[in-house]
């Protein structure tokens, strides 16, 4: 490529808490109906791009739960084939996967011994799924990272993370651009990862809706500057707001922006040119260190600092602390039950229903709303309880 070319990496989020869609499709039809077109979109609009077009995607644990539920195909059938959509995510060249945490929870505010079954559990998911998809980037939910997490994503064969920049801070002495624009090095203890740096006003662009002369322009003053070839990472929903929503021909991000895009591509009107991320790595390496501390991406207000869209109220502190809580009572009692456990089927079910009742309590959307939806993270945490209950009276 010219030495001028810049490179774009695009990464969306897909997720649904459990439920959620069952319950808009029951009581909410045409919202429901809008999410599920906008999926659908995003393999219909690569179908035919599979030179140009380039996409990261995450899709939660519980989105593929559901999407793959037999009942829900069927519900939802007069609107998107769900069967078909899950095939052709898996099929098309020009879409690599994410590997996220199965309930979407913000891993930094859940205690860390749930970390590795909420990644274990979506890897399942995913080989079962997508069995030929090699999935070596790792989506954090609510790009919620903390430097704790290095050694287990590393354990569970990610190559690369993605973060956001308002958290990165140089190790290796570097300029603004670099640190931007450049995969860095990430290490904690004796582990490292390469880290990808999500460009945070851009990708507001991205989720906002912007067009595409005005993105262009943008890139190019952001990354005038540059002796190196840049990586501009974009990442936002993919299912969220008007702009992706909107199923008015050229009204959405994939007929008013991506599809002009590579159309300027294959011109060769445009300097910026998508690209997988690992494609990049393997073409032009990493750069220097960084540190990352702990933060999620920006949502509406809020820019992630502290946490605070998923901490600000006392009910939401509240719910997090007892999450902990029965979150060690279960860890405690699986521990408790190994000795005994194959003995005792009945044990063993128990427990993993209060195991994973605790794995959904965590999910992001339960805090997210404020105090709006805390009540489900304690629903779960109360279903959790009773199991656990049942299982000390195995025990006796």
């Amino acid at each position: 490529m010219a030495e001028n070319t810049l490179y774009h990496a695009l990464v969306l989020n897909l997720h649904q808490p459990a439920g959620n869609l069952e319950h808009l499709l029951a009581h909410n039809e045409p919202e429901a109906r809008d999410i599920l077109l906008a999926m659908e979109r995003i393999p219909r609009a690569l179908r035919d791009e599979q030179e140009f077009g380039r996409l990261h995607l995450s899709l939660s644990g519980t989105l593929l739960e559901t999407l793959n539920h037999p009942d829900f195909q069927n519900q939802a059938s007069s609107i998107v084939d769900c069967s078909a959509l899950l095939a052709q995510l898996s099929s098309q060249h020009a879409i690599e996967l994410l590997g996220t945490g199965y309930y979407h929870p913000v891993l930094p505010l859940i205690p860390p011994a749930d970390w590795e079954a909420h990644m274990e559990r979506w890897q399942r998911c995913a080989r079962r799924l997508f069995p030929r998809s090699a999935v070596q980037g790792f989506w954090p939910p609510e790009m919620g990272f903390c430097m704790e997490m290095i050694p287990l994503l590393r354990r569970c064969g990610y190559a690369f993370v993605l973060v956001d920049s308002e958290h990165v801070q140089p190790v290796t002495p570097m300029g603004w651009e670099t640190l931007r624009y450049r995969p860095h090095v990430a290490r904690f203890g004796d582990d490292e990862i390469v880290v990808i740096v999500r460009d945070r006003e851009l990708s507001s662009a991205q989720a906002n809706g912007t067009d595409l002369d005005g993105f262009l322009r943008e890139v190019r003053a952001r990354t005038q500057d540059c002796e190196f070839a840049p990586l501009v990472t974009t990442c936002s929903d993919g299912e969220n707001g008007d702009w992706f929503r909107n199923a008015t021909p050229g009204g959405n991000f994939w007929d008013a922006f991506y599809q002009p895009l590579l159309n300027q591509v294959r011109s060769g009107a445009s300097a910026l040119r998508p690209v997988f991320i690992k494609d990049y790595i393997e073409q032009f390496g990493v750069f220097g260190e960084v540190t990352v501390g702990p933060g999620a991406w920006n949502t509406g207000w809020n820019d992630g600092r502290d946490f605070m869209q998923w901490t600000g109220t006392q009910a939401q502190k509240n719910a997090l602390t007892r999450v902990d809580e029965i979150s060690q009572a279960v860890q405690a009692a699986l521990y408790d039950a190994a000795p005994t456990g194959s003995r005792n089927p009945e044990l063993l079910n128990l427990l993993e229903e209060a195991h994973w009742r605790v794995l959904r309590s965590e999910t992001s959307c339960n805090f997210f709303w404020g105090d709006a939806w805390v009540m489900r993270c304690h629903a779960d945490l109360d279903q959790a309880c009773e199991c656990l209950e049942r299982a000390n009276a195995c025990f006796a």
